[in-house]
C-alpha cells in the first residue's frame, strides 16, 4: 500500500463567524460541530484509513501554540508544523507541503482544517477512489453533491462521462452563482459544490505549477530550503515566501491543467462559513431552534442562540442568530449572516480588540483574561499550566501586583527568587525584570492588577523566552 499523507491548511479567519472567531482564535480551533475543535476533527476522521502517514500543518505563526497544543490533546505528533509568515493563499501553502513531501511522492490528501463531514464511511471510500486516481498521475478533487441551490460556494462542473464513471473528468470550475443560476445548476445534475479538498503525488503537482504558474515553486523551494526548525516548527523564510504570488491552488493550477479530475462526495458536507451553516450542522428542537448555553426562548422559531457567559432570553423572533461572548453580542437576520464580516471590517478599521482576541487569551504558558480596565489600571485572571514558566521580561510603563489564589507560584523578581502559595501576594515595580512559573502539579491562578500610563500587551520587553518569541 502507498501512505497518504494528511496535510492541513489552517491559515483560515473564520470572520463570518465573529464573535466566537476572531483573528486570533479562529473557528478551526473551536468546538463548534461536536466535543473536539474543527482541526482536530479534521484529523480524528481520518482514523482507520490503512497507511495513513503523519500529518504536515500549515498554519500562520500567531496560531503554532493552538496547533500544538491541540494535537498534544489527541495524541498527534504531527511530521511538520509550517508557519507562514505571511499569508500567500493555497497554492504557496500546497507548494510548500508538495516540496517537504518531495523525496519519498506519497500521495497528498489536501483538507481545509474548518469543514465538516459527518459521514466518514463515504468520506474513505472517495478518499480509496482518490488514491488510485493520484497513483495514476492525476490531480483529484472532490465535488461535493448538491443539497440546494447554494450561491455561497463556487462549483465544478463535470464534462461528459459514462453515468457509471466514479471519477469524472473536470469540465470547468464556476464562481459562486446568483441564486436563479444555482437553481439551474442543482437541475442540471452535473455541477458540484467546489470543496477546496485534493489529492496528487507531490512530483505531479510541481511539474503542473511549473508549468501553469512557475513563479510559486522556486519561492517555495527557497523559502523551505532557508527557513529554521525551533522546538515543534518549521518557520519558512519570510522574504522567499512573500515573493511566491498570492494566488489559490485553483487558479494557480486545476483550472489549467488536464491531468485534473473530480470524485463527487456525498457525505454530508458543510464548510461553515457562516452562522446559518452552523445551524444546519446541529441538532434543532421541535421550533427549529439551535440553542447552546444558558438560554430562554419564548415564541422563538428557527433561529440559532448561543451563550458562553450570561442568560440570553429571546421572545418572538424568527429566522435569527444571536451570538453572546464575553466582550460582545451579535444579532443578525439568517439572511444576512455573509455581512458579519463587515462588521469584523469596521473594528478592524477603528482597530478594536475584539476583532482580534477573546477576552480571554490563550497563550502557550496557559491563559489570562481581562477582569476590569481604566485608563490607569487593567486587572487580570492569570492562569500557568503545571509546569510552564513565561518569559523573563520587564516593562516600561507599568508595575504590577501578583496575589496566587489557587497552586504554588515560583516567581523571580531582579536577582531575588521567592515562593509564593495561596493568599500570598508580591509587587513588580516598574522597570524591574520578573518571570512567574508554575513549579506545582495542579494549574496555578492568580489576579494581577497593573497600574501605569501604558498598559497594552507590547509593553514587554523578553530577555529570556522558553517558546520562541521575539
Amino acid at each position: 500500500m502507498n501512505k497518504i499523507i494528511p496535510v492541513i491548511l489552517s491559515g483560515g479567519a473564520g470572520t463570518r463567524l465573529w464573535p466566537l472567531s476572531r483573528e486570533l482564535y479562529p473557528k478551526q480551533f473551536l468546538p463548534l460541530a461536536g466535543s473536539h475543535t474543527m482541526i482536530q476533527e479534521t484529523l480524528l476522521r481520518l482514523s482507520g484509513l490503512a497507511d495513513l502517514g503523519a500529518p504536515v500543518i500549515i498554519c500562520n505563526e500567531d496560531h503554532r501554540f493552538l496547533v500544538a497544543e491541540q494535537m498534544r490533546q489527541i495524541g498527534c505528533n504531527p511530521a511538520a508544523i509550517v508557519l507562514e509568515p505571511v499569508g500567500r493563499n493555497t497554492a504557496p501553502a500546497v507548494a510548500v507541503a508538495a516540496l517537504h513531501n518531495e523525496k519519498h511522492d506519497e500521495v497528498l490528501l489536501i483538507l481545509p482544517a474548518d469543514h465538516v463531514i459527518k459521514s466518514k464511511a463515504a468520506f474513505h471510500a472517495a478518499i480509496k477512489k482518490g488514491l488510485q486516481a493520484a497513483l495514476a498521475g492525476k490531480l483529484v478533487t472532490f465535488g461535493i453533491v448538491p443539497t440546494a441551490p447554494e450561491t455561497g460556494y463556487g462549483y465544478i462542473r463535470a464534462g461528459k462521462a459514462d453515468k457509471k464513471a466514479e471519477v469524472l473528468p473536470i469540465g470547468a470550475f464556476v464562481e459562486k452563482p446568483d441564486l436563479a443560476t444555482a437553481q439551474k445548476y442543482l437541475k442540471a445534475g452535473n455541477y458540484f459544490w467546489n470543496s477546496g479538498m485534493f489529492m496528487f503525488k507531490p512530483s505531479v503537482l510541481l511539474a503542473e505549477m511549473k508549468k501553469h504558474n512557475p513563479k510559486i515553486g522556486p519561492a517555495c523551494s527557497k523559502a523551505l530550503k532557508a527557513g529554521s526548525r525551533d522546538a515543534d516548527f518549521l518557520r519558512l523564510e519570510k522574504e522567499a515566501f512573500s515573493a511566491s504570488p498570492s494566488i489559490s491552488i485553483d487558479y494557480a493550477v486545476m483550472e489549467k491543467t488536464s491531468l485534473g479530475t473530480m470524485i463527487p462526495l456525498d457525505a454530508g458536507w458543510n464548510d461553515v462559513g457562516s452562522w446559518a451553516a452552523l445551524a444546519d450542522v446541529n441538532p434543532a428542537d421541535a421550533a427549529g431552534n439551535v440553542v447552546n448555553g444558558d438560554v430562554l426562548t419564548t415564541g422563538v422559531k428557527n433561529s440559532c442562540i448561543l451563550a458562553s457567559n450570561r442568560l440570553v432570553a429571546a421572545v418572538g423572533i424568527e429566522d435569527h442568530v444571536i451570538v453572546e461572548t464575553a466582550d460582545a453580542v451579535l444579532v443578525a437576520h439568517k439572511n444576512k449572516v455573509q455581512d458579519v464580516k463587515n462588521i469584523v471590517d469596521q473594528l478592524r478599521a477603528a482597530k478594536r480588540c475584539e476583532a482580534v482576541n477573546h477576552r480571554r487569551v490563550n497563550r502557550p504558558w496557559g491563559t489570562y483574561e481581562t477582569i476590569d480596565l481604566s485608563d490607569r489600571f487593567q486587572v487580570k485572571r492569570i492562569t500557568v499550566n503545571p509546569g510552564a514558566t513565561l518569559s523573563l521580561q520587564m516593562h516600561y510603563h507599568r508595575a504590577e501586583h501578583w496575589v496566587v489564589v489557587k497552586g504554588t507560584a515560583k516567581i523571580t523578581k531582579g536577582n531575588e527568587v521567592i515562593i509564593l502559595s495561596e493568599n500570598q501576594s508580591t509587587y513588580i515595580p516598574l522597570g524591574q525584570s520578573h518571570r512567574l512559573e508554575n513549579p506545582g502539579r495542579i494549574p496555578l491562578e492568580l489576579i494581577e492588577v497593573q497600574s501605569g500610563s501604558y498598559l497594552g500587551e507590547d509593553d514587554i520587553i523578553r530577555f529570556e523566552d522558553t517558546y520562541g518569541r521575539a
